[in-house]
């Protein structure tokens, strides 16, 4: 009865001077809304980093061609650079040989020969294109999800057939109002001149979140695959800087990384220059996510500083309110009412402020939240503990910063307060 007592008191308190109670409850409202609306938009972005990195796969493992310590302060360490030649790289015959040798632990391998940015075009229709050469094995590796015809197969690659896989997004652009583009051919624009290849495949188009929505279709670049070995005839290198391996469900990808770097530390045993290390996409993950986070919790700290400042507010409004009401507390006190009454008065008014204002804040900042991941285009992530903690954070502060004021209506003299003017 009490404590209801003092509930509607408070109640009553703020009514009478709402404008001033919302300024005081305003810092506790910056305070909440802003961590919670950095914390969602935070989480917002993890878990869409995340989702994107799960899409190439949780077991995928990256193996590189890396330049070994150097020897001298005037080694290239560049990949690529002049100082690499065709016995550096990993030849496919070596990929081969080490997918035969783990074929039990190994799904799938991947290779890839980039041949940079081009333009599909036909007629005044186009289209950006990004080409790579690739292996049949590209397909499961990277999770490309067929929506017509067939990936590259194993004949394309040894029979240098010039036939690509494009993306339905592409087929929209050059090839509006044809039921069926499969076997029809695209002329593509690339850095050594122009091929013609006949389409075999469509693959589903997937945009990343981050990409802006104003670009046009036709200048959104889109990957056009065509087997490696027709890549290969425009490069370099007939070897491979990098290939990425996906192990089976049942094998543990963070060991199979160890046996990787142990096999192949044997075949470049004699190369002085490099050698190859293996990177686990989990790992890479795990590492990423890590980081985001931190920055998200030094954010949201930095953030909270609104809330120290809206207690000090708290505590100030209280003062005044001490001093406003000390003919109210000698009255009270006179007729009876204990010193531990008198406090908990004021702190339940002063709970109350910052309750009302985190609720407020929780609103704010969910509200922040949404605009904010609906203009980066990502899925909203409420944390619920964020949520729970920052009322219970909100109550402590009225607590902490109440009891000061509410401990010195307490020990006013009844006679004197009654004398106050």
């Amino acid at each position: 009865m009490f404590l209801k007592e003092n509930i509607l008191l408070a109640v009553t308190g703020l009514r009478s001077n709402k404008m001033r109670a919302f300024l005081t409850m305003l810092g506790i409202i910056i305070g909440i809304g802003s961590v919670i609306a950095i914390v969602s938009i935070g989480n917002a972005v993890t878990a869409s980093v995340s989702d994107t990195m799960a899409g190439l796969g949780a077991n995928n493992i990256e193996v590189y061609v890396t330049p070994k310590e150097a020897q001298n302060s005037t080694y290239n360490v560049t990949v690529g650079g002049n100082n690499m030649d065709e016995s550096d790289l990993i030849s496919a015959d070596q990929i081969a040989a080490f997918q035969q040798k783990y074929s039990d632990e190994i799904a799938g391998i991947s290779y890839q020969e980039s041949l940079g940015s081009g333009k599909a075009k036909d007629g005044r229709r186009y289209a950006n294109v990004s080409v790579y050469g690739v292996n049949e094995g590209y397909e499961k590796v990277n999770n490309v999800t067929l929506t017509k015809g067939r990936f590259l197969r194993a004949k394309d690659i040894e029979g240098n057939r010039r036939v690509a896989v494009i993306s339905d997004r592409l087929v929209s652009n050059m090839f509006r109002g044809q039921v069926n583009p499969i076997g029809k051919t695209i002329d593509v624009d690339e850095t050594n001149g122009e091929e013609t290849y006949t389409i075999v495949g469509i693959y589903h188009y997937k945009q990343s979140a981050m990409l802006g929505m104003a670009v046009a279709d036709q200048d959104l670049p889109t990957d056009l695959y065509i087997p490696v070995s027709v890549a290969k005839e425009q490069s370099d290198y007939q070897n491979y800087k990098y290939f990425t391996v996906q192990t089976k469900t049942s094998t543990n990808a963070k060991s199979f990384a160890n046996k990787i770097n142990n096999y192949f530390s044997k075949i470049y045993a004699n190369n002085s220059a490099y050698t190859c290390e293996a990177y686990n996409m989990e790992s890479a993950m795990s590492s990423v996510t890590k980081i985001l986070n931190t920055i998200s919790t030094a954010v949201a700290a930095i953030a909270a500083i609104a809330l120290l400042v809206g207690g000090i507010g708290v505590m100030n409004i209280m003062l005044v309110s001490v001093t406003e009401r000390t003919r109210e507390i000698g009255t009270r006190k006179a007729l009876g009412a204990r010193s531990s009454y008198i406090r908990m008065q004021f702190i339940v008014e002063a709970v109350i402020i910052c309750l009302i204002g985190g609720i407020i804040g929780i609103i704010v900042g969910i509200l922040l939240a949404w605009g904010g991941v609906s203009l980066l285009h990502l899925k909203m992530v409420i944390s619920i503990p964020t949520i729970l903690i920052s009322v219970g954070f909100s109550m402590l502060i009225g607590i902490f910063f109440g009891y000061y004021p509410a401990k010195k209506a307490s020990r006013l003299d009844p006679i004197d307060a009654l004398r106050y003017e």
